[in-house]
C-alpha cells in the first residue's frame, strides 16, 4: 500500500508540474500562428501572453519597467535558466561593474569568470515595421518552450532581456490593419504618429532621452543592466534584399574604442553565417545598405558611446503578402551581399524565421564567447579611463588635414619645387604634441550662469545616460578662474568617456563623396548634434588633470536646479528672459489670474524681455523659485517700459499621418506649459476665418509646398478611413490655402515657419529669395549641386538680433541645427517693405560640430527674418530652432511669439 501510495503521489505531482510547465502556444492563446498572413497581435492581447508565459515558465522573470507615453506597462522580460535566475541579481551587478570598469583587472578577471553575458533584443520601437513587433512575441514563446541542446545551453550561459519598445505604436497600428474583415483590404495608413509625440523620432531620442519610453530604456541599458550586446530589430531592407545587418559601412566615429568596432563584426559574421547555414539568402551589410556607426542618438548606435555592442537588422516583411523585386546590380555576389537572393514570392512568416534565426545566432555567440563580451566591455572602459588620464589626441579629419598642411607648408619653404609632399615625424609631432589640441580631462560647467536650470536640465541627459557627475561642495579655482559651488564637473576619465566627449566636444565629420568631385554620401542621420552647444549652456574645457572639492554624484540619481529664495518688494519682481524656465513660471502665473509684462529696456542688469510680475505673484514665485530654479530679482521701483502681455490662441499645423516636427513642439509646448494650443490640418486653414479662433498659427517642418508645388496629396481617400478622421484630409495649396494665410496676416495674425514651410515667403512674393542657387545655362536659378554645397544635419554658429522683441533672452552669438536648411538673400525694397534681420551668417566657416561642403556660400546670408503683412507678421526661420527638442538654445525664439501685447 505505502509502495501504492507513493508512486501515485510520485505521479500526481510530475502532471502536476507537466500542467504549471505547459507552454501555452501563441496560436492557443491569439486564434493564430505569429506570422500567419494578413494576421497581426495586438499589444492588450501580446501583453497578456507574456504574462501567461511568464506564469508557465520558470525561464521567466517578468518586471514593469515604465510606463509609455499614452500610460500603458513598459516591461521587461528576463529569460535565463532556472538557476540563473534565482542569482539574477549578482549577475546584474557583475555587468555593472564590468561596464564602469572602477575596479583593478584582477577583479574583473574574478567577475567574469564568475558573470554571465547580458543580450538586450528588442521589437517594436517603429510599430509600422510589424516584423520587429510580432517577431518579439515568437522568441519568447521559442525561448521558454524549446527543450533543444542549443537553446539549453543558451539559458545556461545567457542572461536574455527581451523589451517591447512601443506598446502604444503596437496598439494602434495592429488594431488598424485588422479593422477590415475584407483582408485584402488590410492596410497600415495609419492617422497619427505611432508614438503619440515623435513618431519614426522615438529612435532619435537616446542621448536626450525626452521621452517616457526613451528614459526608462537608457535606464535599463546604461545605470541597471549594461548589455553586452543591444540587438535593436526594425525593417524594412533595400529592395532586392531580406535583411540589411552588420557590419556598416564607414564612417564611423572616431571617439569608439576600435574594440566595438570589430565586437561587432564578430556578432556579424555569426548572424549571416547562421543565415547561409540554414539557407536564407539575401543578407546585405556593408556598402550594401545606408546604415554607419557615425551617428550617436538611436537605440542601435547610443550603446556604442558606453561600449556596448549594438546590432541593427532591417528585415523586409509585412502582414500582407509580397514580392522580392527583381535588382539585377543585387543578384551578382560581392561582398556586400555573398548570397543574394532572387525575385520570389515573400510571406510574413519567412520574416519572422529570419527574425528569430538571427536573434538565436546573436545568443549563440553570447554563450560561446561570453567571457570575452564581459571582459571585453570591461576592457573599453579601462581604455577610456586611461585615455581620460591622460594626454590623448584623437585621430580625426581635421587634425590629419593640418598635418597635410604643415607638411606642405614645409616643402614650399624649402622651395623643393616637388610635386609631392613629404611627410616626417615633425609634421605629425606639430600637431600631436601640441597641447591645445588635447582632449580634454573634464569639463565645468558653472553654476553662476545666467540660466543654470538649463545647464541642470542638460546634465540630466547625461545622468540618464548613465555618466558619472561630479558637483562642487565649496568655491573652487582651476587654470586661475573661480568657480561656485554647486558647479558641475564632468570628467573624462570614465568608462562612457565616448559618450562626454560626444556630448560636449565637435563632431568632426570627414568629406565623404561617392568618388573625387561627385556627389555627397548622405549621413545616415545627423553630422553633427554635440548637445551643449545645442543647450546654448556655458562650460569650460579643461585640458589638464583637475581636482577639486568635487563629490561624486550616485549614478542615475537625477538633479533639481537650487532653489531660492528672495525678499518681498511692493514694486513686483522681473524674470530673466534668458532662462527658460522663466516661461513656465510665466505660463502658471498667468493662468493664476496675475498680470505679467515685458520690460522693452534693461533693468538692473536684466536684458530687454524679461518679464515683469507685480507683488501679488509672489507665492507663485517663490513656488517657481523652489521647483524651477528661477531666481526672482526684486525690484526697488516698478519699471516705465513694459509691455502687458496674455496668452497667445495658438494654432499648430499638422496633417494626416502626424508630423514629426510638429509632434515635437506639441510636446514641447507641453512641458513649457503653454496650453492654450489647437492642432490644425489643411481643412481648417481653406475654412478661412482664422483671425477669429487664432493669434498665431506655427508651421514646424513641412506643410507649405514649394511654391512650384500645388501642394500634396492629402493622405488616403475619404472612404477608406473612418469618418471621425476625414477632418485630416487634405493639404496645402497654393491655390485655396496660401490666399486663406494671407487673409490671416493682413487681419492682424502671426504665422511662425521653421525650416522647409518658409517658403511662404516666396508665396507671399517677399523681397527675398534663395540664397544658396546658381544659375544654369539659360540664366535660370537652380539649386546648387550637392558637388558645390552641402550642409547635412550639424551646428552652426550665427548672429542673433536681441534689441528685436524677437531675439528677446537670446545671446548675440547663438549656435543653430541647420539640416540643409533654407538660406535667404534679402532682395531690392527689403528695408522699405519693414523686413527685419534676426539671425544671419557671418564672414567665417559657420561649422560648430559636424560638417559643411562649400561654407563659402553661407557667407552673410540671412538665417531668419521677420516681415510685416498686413497687421499680422510672418516669421520665417531657416534652422531647425526645435529640432526634436533638443535645442534648448533656441527655444526662446519660438516662445516669445507665443504672447500677445495688450
Amino acid at each position: 500500500m505505502l509502495k501504492r501510495y507513493t508512486f501515485a503521489l510520485m505521479a500526481w505531482m510530475l502532471v502536476a508540474q507537466a500542467n504549471a510547465q505547459h507552454i501555452p502556444t501563441p496560436k492557443e492563446h491569439f486564434g493564430f500562428n505569429i506570422g500567419d498572413d494578413y494576421m497581426l497581435a495586438n499589444y492588450t492581447e501580446s501583453e497578456s501572453y507574456f504574462r501567461k508565459l511568464a506564469a508557465a515558465s520558470d525561464r521567466v522573470r517578468m518586471e514593469l519597467a515604465g510606463k509609455t507615453s499614452e500610460g500603458r506597462n513598459l516591461h521587461l522580460i528576463i529569460i535565463s535558466s532556472p538557476e540563473n535566475l534565482a542569482k539574477i541579481d549578482d549577475y546584474k551587478a557583475i555587468s555593472q561593474k564590468l561596464a564602469r570598469a572602477e575596479i583593478p583587472e584582477n577583479e574583473a578577471r574574478e567577475l567574469v569568470a564568475a558573470g554571465k553575458p547580458v543580450v538586450w533584443i528588442d521589437g517594436g520601437l517603429h510599430a509600422t515595421e510589424t516584423v520587429a513587433t510580432q517577431q518579439l512575441i515568437e522568441t519568447f514563446y521559442q525561448l521558454v518552450s524549446r527543450d533543444d541542446a542549443e537553446t539549453l545551453r543558451i539559458l545556461d550561459d545567457v542572461v536574455i532581456l527581451l523589451f517591447h519598445c512601443n506598446p502604444d505604436g503596437h496598439e494602434l497600428v495592429s488594431n488598424w490593419y485588422m479593422r477590415n474583415d475584407d483582408v485584402t483590404k488590410r492596410a497600415k495608413n495609419i492617422p497619427v504618429m505611432y508614438h503619440k509625440y515623435a513618431g519614426h523620432d522615438n529612435n532619435r531620442d537616446f542621448y536626450m532621452n525626452n521621452l517616457a519610453e526613451s528614459t526608462t530604456i537608457s535606464r535599463l541599458q546604461y545605470i541597471e543592466w549594461m548589455p553586452q550586446i543591444i540587438y535593436n530589430h526594425h525593417q524594412s531592407g533595400p529592395p532586392g534584399s531580406i535583411v540589411a545587418g552588420p557590419p556598416y559601412r564607414d564612417p564611423f566615429n572616431f571617439v569608439l574604442d576600435p574594440m566595438l568596432i570589430t565586437g561587432i563584426d564578430g556578432v556579424a559574421a555569426a548572424m549571416i553565417n547562421r543565415l547561409n547555414a540554414e539557407g536564407k539568402p539575401g543578407y546585405t551589410r556593408l556598402s550594401g545598405s545606408v546604415f554607419s556607426t557615425w551617428w550617436n542618438g538611436g537605440l542601435r548606435t547610443t550603446p556604442y558611446y558606453h561600449n556596448s555592442i549594438g546590432i541593427l537588422t532591417e528585415v523586409v516583411g509585412d502582414p500582407t503578402p509580397m514580392n522580392i523585386p527583381l535588382v539585377p546590380d543585387r543578384l551578382v555576389p560581392n561582398n556586400a551581399t555573398p548570397y543574394p537572393i532572387t525575385p520570389r514570392p515573400w510571406h510574413f512568416r519567412e520574416a519572422i524565421d529570419y527574425s528569430v534565426s538571427m536573434n538565436y545566432a546573436v545568443l549563440d555567440y553570447a554563450s560561446r564567447f561570453g567571457d570575452e563580451l564581459l571582459y571585453n566591455m570591461y576592457r573599453m572602459g579601462r581604455n577610456s579611463i586611461e585615455r581620460g588620464s591622460q594626454d590623448y589626441w584623437p585621430l580625426k579629419p581635421s587634425y590629419i588635414d593640418s598635418v597635410k598642411a604643415i607638411a606642405a607648408a614645409d616643402v614650399d619653404a624649402n622651395g623643393s619645387g616637388s610635386s609631392r609632399t613629404k611627410f616626417a615625424k615633425k609634421h605629425y609631432d606639430a600637431v600631436f604634441q601640441n597641447t591645445e589640441l588635447r582632449d580634454p580631462r573634464g569639463f565645468i560647467i558653472p553654476a553662476n550662469q545666467p540660466d543654470f536650470p538649463r545647464a541642470v536640465h542638460f546634465i540630466n541627459a547625461l545622468v540618464k545616460s548613465g555618466i558619472q557627475i561630479h558637483q562642487a561642495m565649496a568655491d573652487f579655482s582651476v587654470n586661475g578662474k573661480a568657480y561656485p559651488a554647486g558647479s558641475y564637473i564632468v570628467k573624462t576619465a570614465q568608462a562612457f568617456r565616448p559618450h562626454v566627449i560626444d556630448m560636449f566636444e565637435p563632431q568632426d565629420h570627414p568629406n565623404d563623396f561617392q568618388y573625387p568631385g561627385g556627389p555627397p554620401v548622405r549621413p545616415y542621420d545627423a553630422a553633427g548634434w554635440t548637445l551643449a552647444h545645442q543647450f546654448g549652456i556655458e562650460f569650460d574645457r579643461i585640458t589638464d588633470e583637475f581636482n577639486g572639492p568635487f563629490q561624486a554624484l550616485p549614478y542615475g540619481e537625477l538633479q533639481t536646479p537650487p532653489s531660492h529664495h528672495f525678499a518681498k518688494s511692493p514694486a513686483g519682481y522681473l524674470l530673466d528672459a534668458r532662462v527658460n524656465n522663466a516661461y513656465i513660471t510665466v505660463n502658471n502665473l498667468l493662468a493664476a489670474g496675475i498680470k505679467v509684462a515685458r520690460i522693452t529696456e534693461p533693468v538692473d542688469d536684466l536684458p530687454a524681455g524679461s518679464f515683469y510680475v507685480p507683488a501679488n505673484g509672489f507665492a507663485q514665485l517663490q513656488r517657481a523659485a523652489d521647483t524651477l530654479g528661477i531666481k526672482p530679482h526684486a525690484l526697488a521701483k516698478k519699471p516705465k517700459a513694459a509691455r502687458a502681455v496674455a496668452p497667445a490662441r495658438i494654432a499648430l499645423f499638422d496633417r494626416y499621418g502626424g508630423s514629426m516636427p510638429s509632434g515635437w513642439v506639441r510636446w514641447l509646448l507641453e512641458q513649457y506649459q503653454f496650453d492654450n494650443v489647437t492642432v490644425i490640418y489643411p481643412q481648417d486653414i481653406n475654412a478661412g476665418k482664422l483671425n477669429d479662433r487664432f493669434d498665431i498659427i506655427l508651421f514646424i517642418g513641412s506643410g507649405i509646398p514649394a511654391v512650384s508645388s500645388s501642394g500634396g496629396s492629402g493622405g488616403p481617400k475619404p472612404e477608406d478611413i473612418p469618418e471621425q478622421y476625414h477632418h485630416m484630409l487634405g493639404s496645402i495649396t497654393r491655390k485655396t490655402s496660401i490666399p486663406k494665410l494671407k487673409e490671416f496676416l493682413e487681419a492682424g495674425g502671426k504665422v511662425f515657419t521653421v525650416g522647409s514651410s518658409t517658403a511662404l515667403a516666396y508665396h507671399l512674393e517677399l523681397p527675398v529669395k534663395n540664397a544658396l542657387v546658381e544659375l544654369d545655362s539659360t540664366g535660370r536659378e537652380r539649386p546648387l549641386p550637392g558637388e558645390k554645397f552641402y550642409a547635412p544635419g550639424s551646428i552652426h554658429q550665427l548672429s542673433a538680433n536681441t534689441a528685436d522683441p524677437a531675439g528677446w533672452g537670446m545671446p548675440a552669438v547663438v549656435d543653430v541645427v541647420s539640416s540643409n536648411s533654407p538660406v535667404f538673400q534679402l532682395t531690392d525694397g527689403a528695408a522699405s517693405a519693414g523686413i527685419t534681420k534676426l539671425a544671419w551668417y557671418g564672414a567665417e566657416n559657420p561649422l560648430r560640430s559636424g560638417w559643411i561642403w562649400g561654407a563659402a556660400y553661407l557667407k552673410n546670408g540671412v538665417a531668419a527674418f521677420s516681415a510685416p503683412v498686413g497687421r499680422g507678421t510672418l516669421y520665417a526661420f531657416g534652422p531647425e530652432i526645435t529640432f526634436r527638442a533638443q535645442p534648448h538654445g533656441t527655444f526662446r525664439w519660438l516662445f516669445n511669439q507665443l504672447y500677445t501685447q495688450k
